[in-house]
């Protein structure tokens, strides 16, 4: 949640580098990789007593989990666009925060997920609930901020900290290149020895001429 708390509009960004859209038709949700139109853009709307965040795109409508199957048989339901007088409980979203990345549960506990692979799979967004580990990492979004809640008294604290967090990890991510590095140049290292003493044991083989 806090990951939003500061933020007054974002962009959601997938694994696959992908913007969440919200199409011009009012009705559609897709994925683009182009984050620069303004329909890649949503305003943040906190639910009053509880966990939970509305996404208003830029047309003023809400980002909602539907209970339409995406395809007949499939258990991925489409995420659509409403309008506040249509607005229910399936426009509210939890989210589950997991490193510097988000995961958006809808109300049937399903997921917000970037689709991929042949039409019409391609650059859809559905709900669903993943069954496998490496499903799991595909429901994980990055939450760029376009525009900070500048009224917010604790915003100096929240950037401080969201700072700290990020050169920690920058840190750690050195540190473990740092360390595949010596690890190479040392088998390197390791591979030229033995290369040596083998050259020395064969010439140490070659008999003296009669």
């Amino acid at each position: 949640m806090d990951l939003f708390r500061k933020a007054k509009t974002i962009r959601l960004i997938s694994h696959k580098d992908k913007y969440l859209i919200a199409e011009e038709d009012c009705v559609t949700v897709s994925q683009d990789r182009d984050g620069s139109t303004k329909n890649a853009v949503w305003t943040v709307e906190f639910i009053e007593g509880k966990n939970c965040i509305r996404l208003l795109s830029c047309y003023g409508t809400y980002l909602t989990a539907s209970s339409i199957p995406f395809l007949p048989g499939v258990t991925g339901k489409k995420v659509i666009q409403t309008w506040a007088s249509q607005c229910h409980s399936g426009a509210e979203w939890e989210p589950l925060r997991d490193g510097m990345q988000v995961r958006l549960r809808s109300q049937w506990g399903n997921f917000l997920r970037p689709n991929g692979g042949l039409p019409p799979w391609r650059n859809s967004v559905t709900h669903d609930v993943p069954h496998r580990s490496k499903t799991y990492e595909k429901v994980l979004w990055e939450v760029e901020v376009v525009e900070k809640d500048t009224d917010d008294p604790n915003m100096e604290e929240y950037e401080s900290t969201f700072n700290r967090s990020r050169s920690a990890s920058a840190l750690m991510d050195s540190q473990n290149q740092s360390d595949n590095v010596k690890r190479v140049l040392l088998s390197n290292e390791l591979e030229g020895f033995s290369n040596v003493k083998w050259r020395l044991y064969q010439k140490a083989c070659i008999p003296f001429p009669r």
